[in-house]
């Protein structure tokens, strides 16, 4: 399904402030899979997105998408097939249009159809989605999405990244800048769409202990590339503690990370 070859990017070649962002990185995922990714600031975790999601080219190297040569496809094209969400609810939806003109949007993204004009048929669908989230949003379906909560906004957006059957969904730490309890039901939604969609997926998170029990494997960055790829039995029985360990074994240090390692669920 997704299959990265041989990733490099570096920001500011040639100059004092070099940072190398993606060394030579391998990836490749089934359909289906749900991956988490972890690994301290700087690893290059949210860069792995940005490469995926077009926002710069690689430096050299390869990006495949469901059998798609992508390493070249403008960011905007890229959209049509990957959904993507990101730390701020604030991001990914249009503040003075309402829930309903959003979503509509969202929906003819993939055939290229951008329109304001809502019909009673798409009301209805739309309506439909946004019943199980439990968030009364189906009956707000004419409310600015500015006057919307922060929760109710990343959950309006992760239904919009998904309402066109993405072939890969980035969720970009898409529950941190929430309160607890909005995360924890946008991470219940969250769930429930990619399981009953089985959509690839790829989550950033800074929760090890999250990263370890949600979705089907786990990998850790550090300097742009993979140094942890945990799945199947060894991932069902690995502890925080563990893969703590393992970092320290692999990545030869202690994981820099504060909000990782305060984290407790």
């Amino acid at each position: 399904m997704l299959e990265i070859q041989n990733a490099c990017k570096t920001f500011l070649p040639g100059t004092v402030n070099e940072h190398v962002a993606l060394d030579r990185l391998d990836l490749t995922l089934e359909e289906g899979e749900f991956v988490t990714i972890i690994g301290s600031n700087g690893a290059g975790k949210s860069t792995l997105f940005n490469a995926i999601g077009g926002t710069f080219l690689l430096d050299a190297g390869r990006i495949t998408l469901g059998g798609q040569d992508i390493t070249f496809l403008a960011e905007h094209k890229r959209a049509a097939i990957i959904g993507r969400l990101f730390q701020d609810p604030m991001k990914g939806t249009a503040p003075d249009m309402t829930i309903e003109e959003n979503l509509a949007l969202a929906s003819g993204r993939s055939r290229g159809l951008f329109r304001k004009g809502v019909s009673k048929a798409d009301q209805d669908r739309f309506a439909e989605a946004l019943a199980p989230f439990g968030m009364g949003l189906e009956d707000r379906l004419k409310t600015k999405v500015g006057l919307l909560s922060g929760g109710q906004r990343q959950a309006l957006t992760l239904l919009m990244s998904t309402i066109s059957h993405p072939k890969l969904l980035l969720l970009d730490e898409h529950t941190a800048a929430l309160d607890p309890a909005a995360a924890e039901k946008v991470m219940h939604i969250t769930r429930h769409i990619v399981t009953r969609d089985r959509l690839t997926t790829m989550m950033i998170t800074h929760n090890i202990q999250s990263a370890l029990k949600t979705g089907t494997r786990t990998i850790m960055l550090e300097g742009g590339r993979i140094i942890l790829d945990i799945q199947g039995k060894e991932r069902d029985e690995m502890t925080v503690a563990g893969l703590m360990e393992l970092y320290r074994r692999k990545g030869g240090g202690e994981l820099a990370n504060d909000r990782m390692l305060l984290t407790k669920d």
